[in-house]
C-alpha cells in the first residue's frame, strides 16, 4: 500500500498537475467586497482566484499556501500576484486586523483535525479587521453508496465519520463535513448568504458542499 503523505507533501507533489474545480462566486463576492478592499487567499494554491479577482479590479490581494510547489506554479503562471509559502496555515504570518477579506476556498476538507480547524479560524478572525469578511467554499457529507463506503471504511482509523483516504498514487487524508461542524466553526460570523451547492471534484466526481459569506462580529 502507498505511503500516506501529510496534506504539504501530497499538495507540494501534486502542485503541476491538479486543477481546482470548485467555482468562486464572484458576483456575490463583487456584491459585497469593495474593490479597494485588502484581502487574503488561505490555501491559494496556484493563484486562480486571486486571478479572477484581479481580472475584476480586485488588486489589493495576498495569496498563501503551505505547498512551497503551488507557490512556485502560482508565480509562474500569474507573475503580477502576491503569493507567499507559509508553513502553517495555523499561524497566519500577518498582523491583527490586517485585512477586510478572507477567502477559504476547498481548505477545510484538507485539515481533518477539529483543534486545526478551530485554529485556522481563530488566526483567521485575529487577522479580519472588525466587520471584516470571510467568505469560504467546501465539501459536505453525501449520500451515495461510494462516499458512504469509504466513510465506513476509515472511521474506526479516525474516529470521524466523513474522513477518508484518496486511494491513488499520492495517498493523502481528507474530509467532508455535516452542516453542523461548519455551523461550529462559523459562529463568530453573522452569516450573509449559506448556499448548499454540488460540486466537481478534482478527480471527476460529484459531491455536496457549499458557498458562505459571513462578516466578523
Amino acid at each position: 500500500m502507498n505511503q500516506l503523505l501529510t496534506r504539504e507533501q501530497y499538495w507540494d507533489r501534486a502542485a503541476e498537475k491538479k486543477e481546482f474545480t470548485t467555482p468562486f462566486q464572484v458576483e456575490l463576492f463583487r456584491d459585497v467586497v469593495a474593490k479597494e478592499a485588502c484581502i487574503l487567499d488561505i490555501g491559494c494554491g496556484y493563484g486562480r482566484t486571486l486571478s479572477q479577482l484581479d481580472l475584476c479590479g480586485f488588486h489589493n490581494s495576498t495569496g498563501v499556501d503551505i505547498a512551497e510547489g503551488m507557490i512556485k506554479r502560482g508565480k509562474k503562471l500569474f507573475p503580477g500576484l502576491s503569493l507567499e509559502h507559509i508553513e502553517d496555515c495555523g499561524k497566519i504570518p500577518f498582523a491583527d486586523n490586517s485585512f477586510d477579506t478572507v477567502i477559504l476556498l476547498a481548505v477545510l476538507t484538507c485539515i481533518i483535525d477539529d483543534l486545526e480547524q478551530e485554529q485556522l479560524i481563530r488566526e483567521i478572525n485575529r487577522v479580519l479587521k472588525k466587520d471584516g469578511i470571510i467568505y469560504m467554499n467546501d465539501f459536505l457529507i453525501n449520500s451515495d453508496q461510494r462516499n458512504v463506503d469509504r466513510y465506513t471504511e476509515f472511521e474506526p482509523k479516525y474516529n470521524k465519520y466523513g474522513i477518508f483516504e484518496l486511494q491513488e498514487e499520492k495517498r493523502v487524508a481528507l474530509r467532508h463535513y455535516t452542516k453542523a461542524r461548519i455551523d461550529e466553526l462559523i459562529v463568530k460570523f453573522e452569516k450573509i448568504v449559506f448556499e448548499p451547492v454540488v460540486y466537481k471534484t478534482m478527480n471527476g466526481n460529484q459531491s455536496n458542499g457549499f458557498y458562505y459569506m459571513g462578516r466578523k462580529m
